[in-house]
């Protein structure tokens, strides 16, 4: 069975998600943020060195990293191709592996940038006007690109859950306003069977 590794309030809502689309079986182990510095502790640098999450463990393999973690589950539970595109569609998969790797490749970073400003008292003019524009930047290329279409790729892919953790941290910060397209985006990921499942089931 599959052990997933959850830090609260963090990523690993999104591997849950994805392990409930495929209908794996897992172990859920969780743990808590230090409350002064929002950084994981040693309970969870036990199992790994930088104490980040999510983290799988299936049989003898330890995993990091999202799209590390996508990309393994896919290539060993998804034989069916129902959420990835298989290879010898060379033009789709390589679409897909985009949309899978831009959301912490390009497009997390100012939001993050964007979040700490919101926690601290202190200021930055140069680092709010960074992730002010870069936020707007991707905001309105996803928006573009999704265009009429349920789905970044048409149909539900695993891409879709990388995407909309992204489209979720900026509705937490207030970003999605202008993108109505976006907010429907959001809510209808949220609405799929599986992720209510990941949600019961790993708290954040």
């Amino acid at each position: 069975m599959i052990t997933l590794h959850h830090l609260r309030i963090g990523r690993s809502l999104f591997c849950a998600w994805l392990l409930e689309e495929l209908h794996l079986e897992y172990e859920l182990k969780e743990y808590f943020r230090n409350p002064k510095t929002f950084r994981s502790q040693d309970d969870l640098k036990s199992v790994h060195p930088l104490g980040k999450s999510p983290i799988i463990e299936d049989g003898s393999l330890m995993l990091t990293e999202s799209s590390a973690i996508t990309t393994y589950l896919m290539e060993k539970y998804d034989s069916e191709n129902e959420f990835h595109p298989c290879r010898e569609k060379i033009n789709t998969w390589a679409k897909y592996t985009q949309w899978l790797h831009y959301p912490e490749g390009s497009a997390f970073a100012p939001l993050l940038i964007d979040m700490l400003l919101q926690r601290t008292k202190d200021s930055s003019q140069r680092l709010n006007e960074f992730s002010s524009g870069e936020i707007v930047l991707h905001l309105n290329y996803i928006q573009e690109e999704l265009d009429n279409n349920d789905y970044m790729l048409g149909n539900f892919s695993a891409a879709d859950i990388s995407i909309a953790y992204v489209i979720g941290v900026a509705d937490t910060g207030k970003h999605l306003a202008p993108y109505p397209k976006l907010l429907e985006y959001l809510t209808r990921c949220k609405n799929r069977a599986a992720f209510q499942k990941a949600k019961l089931r790993v708290v954040e």
